[in-house]
């Protein structure tokens, strides 16, 4: 029940993301998230902050790789 009551407390996040539609991506064994707000992303241009990877298509964001991402939450 734990896990509901985590998805469910993350849906303020999910409304506010820049897209309807969102494709989430999770390497256990590297331990990377991948958020994609389009697909195919067709990122341009990406700069890392932190950890995460924040990828362009000219100026909007089109995807997250998020590094070490256990440690995140």
């Amino acid at each position: 029940m734990e896990k509901v009551k985590d998805i469910l407390d993350s849906i303020p996040y999910l409304l506010r993301m820049p897209s309807k539609r969102i494709w989430v991506d999770y390497d256990e064994e590297a331990d990377v998230l991948y958020i994609s707000f389009r697909k195919p992303q067709q990122a341009n241009d990406s700069e890392m902050e932190d950890d995460v990877i924040y990828h362009y298509h000219d100026k909007e964001l089109v995807g997250l790789t998020i590094l070490h991402a256990k440690g995140k939450g």
